[in-house]
């Protein structure tokens, strides 16, 4: 009887190849499967004062590409011709995305823009649009979220895939602090699966001996 498992040690540099070629521009989180808005670490956030100074919004977005793809049964290595592998079928890849919205809320306490506090819970309001160079609307999130702390994270998944090599998409997106303000941005992404073919292809991660 044949034996069979999976090409743990194939799969795996698979994997950490997997990290999307993202679009190389500001927005681009290198080394991740996202794309930031500003650019920058978790801290980096975009940020406005209400007029009277004494309420200040910030926020930050993240688009996750989210790469799905199927797994098949292909013959072993001619090294090891009796261990079937399981892995990535390339006719399969598809981009599954989500949206993580970021936000922080601080009120000035007698000295405007001088001493803050995050206190309290908030309505935070979030929306993203993914457009079509086209500018048709390929997926949408929003969500009221209510008694939410001063610092938060909200990702959401975007519940529709995304064809391969479709072209470039825009992400417009907005995080609104009712009553105190909104915080919009947008970033670019390129929907090429190419980087993944290639980490896909039977020499890819092939065993040594």
């Amino acid at each position: 009887m044949k034996r069979t498992r999976m090409a743990a040690l194939a799969l795996a540099t698979t994997a950490a190849a997997l990290a999307p070629a993202l679009v190389h521009q500001a927005t681009a989180a290198e080394g991740t499967a996202y794309l930031q808005d500003p650019a920058g670490g978790e801290k980096s956030m975009k940020s406005k004062w209400t007029k009277d100074d004494m309420h200040k919004v910030e926020a930050q977005f993240r688009f996750h590409t989210g790469v799905r793809y199927e797994m098949v049964t292909r013959p072993g290595h001619a090294a090891a011709p009796d261990f079937e592998r399981q892995v990535p079928d390339p006719d399969t890849l598809a981009w599954e995305p989500s949206y993580e919205f970021a936000w922080s809320v601080s009120d000035s306490k007698l000295v405007k823009k001088v001493v803050t506090t995050k206190d309290d819970t908030h309505p935070i309001e979030v929306h993203a649009v993914l457009r079509t160079a086209k500018g048709a609307t390929a997926g949408e999130v929003r969500r009221k979220l209510d008694g939410k702390p001063a610092t938060g994270r909200e990702k959401i998944a975007g519940g529709k895939r995304i064809a391969c090599d479709t072209g470039e998409y825009t992400v417009e997106w907005s995080v609104t602090r009712t009553g105190y303000g909104t915080l919009t941005g947008s970033l670019r992404w390129d929907s090429s699966c190419e980087q993944h073919r290639k980490a896909f292809s039977p020499d890819h991660g092939k065993q040594g001996q």
